[in-house]
């Protein structure tokens, strides 16, 4: 899984400090200058205005682009970690209005896919699953942003971005899923503190490997006080041990990939006998994963001819793949064979991020894609519409370049181990359950897009239905589900759909 989230898509020794200039200076400075710049020169901070039209409803917004100096327990400077945060104004009661901590995740990915891709005031005009973005992007109103329900914070990680390590620190701070976590707490706590949003509803919400941070940030966070009113995990991994590319002998990832692989079949009408309602076939699916094919595996060589010929008529009902290819594979297909497989016939790959986009690779013959056309078709669009943003509408400059994507660096050196389970691959679902146990209040939203070939569906619900939570506490799990992939805001409708249960979401839980 390691490569898997890196083509996408400290052990907490971090201390609680203060490094920005007084709050009341610092106001002074933006009402003159609109930006507030460190003894170097390097902008830390520029306040902007706009507003965004929402169901209807215009949304005036204070948009703040800056810094926050991370620091060690010696109380040294580590980190200079950028954000962007929106808040409403003309707000009487600002404890009474929910904020929102949001990030993506790689690890070594910013956050401006969900900000100009999903819930900022702009969001870039995306394209159909046939069409590629051009460089030269559009910048629209974002009518599902969730400004009408939350305030913003868009965080980006430690070495994406404008993050950067600074003084004492080292990677070995901030390039782990430990100390990545204790990054964000302190941060998240920080920013708390110094904009005293403490009576404030608070929510985390990650995508991809923002989920694994959020997992472990909710329970970092409990532990050092700060309670979050709910987690919103999109597109989620938790437990990297059930991941294709997990432990070698794992059955659980073919079993898990399975619905996936079929709504991707459902969507490229390779079905024999396509059914009409997507929802229904899937769950028809899932029973079969979960009940004849997983039995059929862990059978083993002890599987039957009677069963086999049983099996390997299903998979091809449900995924449109050859029985004759499934029997060579011995009933398991990795999801990046079957993505070069589907379409082979038209000479034609399946994308990984999201099963909707189609590409054509330079070597047809191959077992798996060269490349992902889901993260082609937009790559270029978002990363000049955020330079033209930042820039141009929050004002904010910087001598340093900004880090879309720094896999090479910070997927590189990531320490996948975890302190309590260092030989183990990566789980967080235990901090999650813990922290759900010691706030019962804690509610939780998974969103999942059918064709995600990155975090399938099957697998969330399996690792959240593997917490071993008490009926109560199970019932503080909501599903979303969308006819989309990874990104789920690509796709204009889902996003809508996102919003809409989202908002709901915010108003049973702040």
């Amino acid at each position: 899984m390691k490569k898997t989230l890196l083509l996408m898509c400290s052990a907490a020794l971090l201390a609680w400090g203060s490094a920005a200039p007084d709050r009341a200076a610092a106001a002074s400075s933006r009402a003159r200058h609109g930006a507030v710049a460190s003894e170097d020169g390097e902008v830390t901070r520029s306040v902007t205005h706009g507003n965004v039209t929402i169901d209807g409803r215009r949304i005036g917004y204070t948009a703040t682009a800056g810094t926050l100096t991370l620091k060690n327990d010696k109380g040294e400077p580590i980190a200079s970690q950028f954000y962007v945060a929106y808040t409403q104004d003309g707000v009487v009661d600002r404890g009474a209005r929910p904020i929102t901590f949001l990030y993506n995740g790689g690890p070594g990915s910013s956050t401006i896919w969900l900000h100009m891709g999903a819930f900022g005031p702009r969001r870039v005009a995306t394209p159909d699953a046939q069409t590629a973005l051009p460089a030269s992007h559009a910048l629209l109103n974002n009518d599902d942003s969730l400004l009408d329900k939350s305030d913003l914070v868009f965080i980006d990680a430690v070495g994406t971005g404008f993050s950067r390590i600074i003084g004492k620190g080292t990677p070995k701070n901030f390039f782990g899923v430990d100390a990545d976590i204790g990054a964000f707490g302190q941060f998240i706590e920080r920013y708390v503190t110094q904009t005293d949003r403490w009576k404030s509803p608070k929510y985390l919400l990650g995508e991809s490997y923002g989920t694994t941070r959020s997992a472990g940030v909710v329970d970092f966070l409990q532990e050092k006080g700060v309670a979050m009113n709910g987690v919103i995990l999109v597109s989620s991994i938790l437990n990297f041990a059930n991941d294709v590319t997990g432990p070698g002998g794992n059955d659980m990832a073919y079993i898990l990939y399975l619905p996936t692989m079929a709504a991707a079949a459902w969507y490229h009408d390779k079905l024999r006998n396509k059914p009409p309602d997507l929802d229904a076939f899937l769950q028809t699916v899932r029973r079969f994963a979960a009940g004849p094919y997983a039995q059929a595996l862990m059978a083993g060589s002890q599987l039957g001819d009677a069963e086999r010929a049983s099996v390997l008529g299903k998979l091809h009902e449900y995924t449109g793949i050859s029985e004759k290819y499934y029997r060579q594979a011995d009933l398991r297909l990795d999801p990046e064979r079957f993505q070069k497989e589907l379409l082979r016939d038209q000479g034609l790959t399946v994308g990984r991020l999201d099963g909707r986009f189609v590409g054509r690779d330079i070597d047809i013959n191959g077992d798996s894609p060269d490349y992902d056309p889901s993260d082609n078709a937009i790559s270029a669009a978002f990363t000049a519409a955020f330079h033209t943003y930042v820039a141009d509408d929050l004002k904010y400059r910087s001598d340093r370049p900004y880090n879309v994507t720094n896999y090479p660096v910070v997927g590189h050196d990531w320490d996948w181990k975890r302190k309590q389970d260092p030989l183990g691959a990566p789980n967080v679902s235990g901090d999650l359950r813990d922290a759900m146990i010691k706030n019962p209040g804690l509610r939780v939203f998974s969103a999942n897009g059918y064709f995600d070939f990155a975090t399938p569906f099957f697998e969330t619900e399996y690792t959240l239905d593997h917490l071993n939570l008490e009926q109560p506490l199970r019932n503080h799990i909501q599903y979303g589900y969308y006819q989309s992939g990874h990104m789920i805001y690509l796709h204009v409708p889902a996003l809508a759909k996102l919003h809409a249960d989202l908002a709901r979401f915010y108003d049973a839980t702040r």
